[in-house]
């Protein structure tokens, strides 16, 4: 079997280079994103790897096929980007439904702790030798109200982390989980109870046309005053305007991004060199009280080996037996 290996940087090699040794796939690995452009290169193979920036519309997978590829490997859980309605019976669409749930929470729970209690600001402050505590209050998180939109493995990890803490917990999502709901510290409730009571409010949904820009500007209109959003899931959940426009207002009190709706041509690159075209992400960065990370949540040892060994699972179980667990369509 061979691999097309798209949008490759160096922490992907190892551990996939660990797994397909051992199943007998060779894997030519490309630096530049599957586009129109970009197709052709999977040419002589039987499958493509591809991750959260790769375009795999109907004209790319419309490509694959005439390519003869038989297979697209989904090295992420988010399918957003992929045209599944076109590619439904012409080819296969497998993914990694959970790599690290763990790895995702903790980077929320790192952003919201790293903000509240302004220690990149003490960071930077000390490496000065300005040990002044002026302007770094911060607030407990014992005792606060924090509302999850999306209660699946990443949800759940992160409600646990959250109530180590002592906080209470506000959930939603479309399709309720059986035994989370104590009646008390932890409680389902209808998104506009949750934006309404929370003080922090953290999203781990996926990004379909229900959840587009689900906290947009009326959203945050039922949000407390100072409400602290997270976003480690999509970048389209939150309308990057509307957020910019409740920072500005003092309605945001902070965000913590490590998502970007526009985040394609961005992200996973090197662009210090460069003046920044994005007008409303380069607001964000410069606003004192919005930490962005480069959609590097999932990024961990354990996460990058969880990955590896899934995918690769996944084409050989979709080759030798003509289905996976896993598949999207």
């Amino acid at each position: 079997m061979r691999l097309a290996f798209f949008d490759t940087k160096p922490y992907d090699k190892p551990s996939f280079d660990k797994y397909s040794a051992q199943h007998g796939i060779e894997i030519k690995y490309f630096e530049t994103k599957l586009n129109a452009d970009t197709a052709e290169l999977a040419h002589g193979f039987d499958g493509v790897c591809v991750f959260v920036n790769d375009t795999v519309d109907a004209e790319v997978i419309d490509k694959l096929c005439e390519l003869g590829v038989k297979v697209i490997a989904l090295r992420c859980a988010g399918f957003n980007n992929v045209d599944i309605r076109h590619a439904r019976g012409r080819i296969s669409v497998v993914r990694v439904p959970a790599y690290s749930p763990y790895a995702v929470a903790e980077h929320a729970i790192a952003l919201l702790l790293t903000s509240i209690r302004r220690i990149h600001k003490a960071y930077i402050r000390s490496r000065d030798f300005n040990f002044s505590l002026s302007g770094l209050t911060g607030f407990d998180l014992h005792g606060k109200t924090v509302g999850v939109i999306g209660t699946g493995k990443i949800g759940r990890v992160f409600i646990d982390i959250c109530r180590g803490f002592g906080m209470n917990v506000l959930a939603y999502d479309k399709f309720p989980a059986a035994d989370l709901d104590n009646g008390d510290t932890v409680r389902y409730a209808e998104l506009d109870e949750l934006l309404a009571g929370s003080d922090i409010i953290s999203l781990h949904c996926p990004l379909n046309e229900e959840t587009y820009h689900l906290i947009d500007g009326d959203a945050l209109e039922k949000c407390k005053k100072g409400v602290v959003i997270i976003n480690t899931s999509r970048g389209a959940l939150v309308d990057a305007e509307a957020l910019l426009a409740g920072i500005k207002s003092r309605k945001v009190g902070a965000a913590c991004l490590d998502v970007y709706e526009e985040e394609s041509d961005l992200f996973f690159e090197d662009n210090s060199g460069h003046i920044l075209e994005d007008d409303t992400l380069a607001r964000l960065i410069s606003m004192p009280n919005v930490i962005v990370t480069s959609h590097q949540a999932f990024l961990t040892e354990d996460a990058l080996e969880n990955i590896a060994e899934t995918t690769v699972k996944n084409i050989v179980g979709f080759f030798e037996n003509g289905e996976c667990p896993n598949e999207v369509c």
